[in-house]
């Protein structure tokens, strides 16, 4: 089996627990040497990635508040990181797949970050279970793997609006919601978020170098380019307050960071 192949069952398979040993598997194997890129690498549009019938899909807006201290709150709150990490798992295997052609140093790259994103999912589903609860048990929205299928055909934008925007949200959301956690003393979700901080400034750094690399070969000014596709994607544009420690450690610059916090939204670019 190739890489690519590998690769394409795991992002297609529907159960959770089953794709996070497919995942790991597909680690292990590439480390090892047992795999090798075809070349192949997926050129049509995977519209639905392998996922389980629930959670039932809804705008984000129809998505549940999560406020208060109850179980339930609590399990919700929960839940939508448990949903992130899930997704993220495909969007690490669909970047390998999509862009293997990219070289084995990305292929190695995207390849721990699905890794690691499966690791992050098996932990939330084990302490949403201690819970009471499972995974698709609550609403949630797919925003993260929509704008998957908008930039598939583009490597540019897809490290600048999946890593580089969408998963760098998790950065700045990361230490409110930690607040939260430590109010409802549940320290043993902490500690996972922990990890998964830690873990998230690293895949948002791999975006970050693979989306200054591709517009230094394309002759781009790269903080000036994010804002342009943000605005043709009609992306939503990060919003402070930021993360500043994390974004800082993930590629952000200070002078972007600024840019970015004062800016109002521009009017859409009709450019290609």
């Amino acid at each position: 089996m190739s890489l690519e192949a590998a690769a394409l069952e795991a992002l297609m398979t529907c159960d959770p627990a089953h794709k996070c040993r497919l995942t790991q598997a597909l680690h292990a194997a590439w480390g090892a040497g047992r795999l090798q890129r075809s070349g192949l690498s997926a050129a049509g549009r995977i519209a639905v990635p392998g996922r389980p019938a629930r959670p039932e899909l809804v705008r984000p807006d129809a998505v549940p508040r999560r406020n208060g201290h109850t179980p339930q709150a609590q399990a919700a709150l929960l839940h939508a990181i448990v949903h992130i990490e899930f997704n993220a798992i495909n969007l690490a295997l669909d970047c390998v797949l999509r862009f293997s052609a990219q070289g084995d140093l990305f292929v190695s790259q995207w390849l721990q970050v699905a890794k690691e994103e499966s690791e992050h999912y098996s932990l939330l589903a084990t302490r949403l279970a201690t819970l009471g609860f499972a995974y698709g048990d609550f609403p949630a929205h797919n925003g993260l793997w929509e704008m998957a299928v908008k930039t598939d055909g583009d490597f540019l934008a897809r490290m600048a609006l999946v890593p580089r925007l969408l998963e760098a949200r998790g950065l700045d959301a990361t230490p409110p919601i930690q607040a939260r956690l430590r109010e409802m003393r549940d320290h043993e979700s902490l500690a996972i978020l922990d990890i998964i901080l830690r873990d998230e400034i690293g895949h948002v750094a791999i975006g970050d170098h693979w989306f200054r690399a591709e517009c230094a070969a394309r002759g781009l000014q790269a903080e000036a380019e994010y804002l342009r596709l943000i605005d043709f994607f009609e992306a939503p544009p990060p919003r402070p307050p930021f993360n500043v420690p994390a974004r800082l450690q993930a590629g952000f610059s200070e002078a972007e960071l600024a840019v970015l916090a004062s800016r109002q939204r521009r009017p859409l670019s009709t450019g290609g």
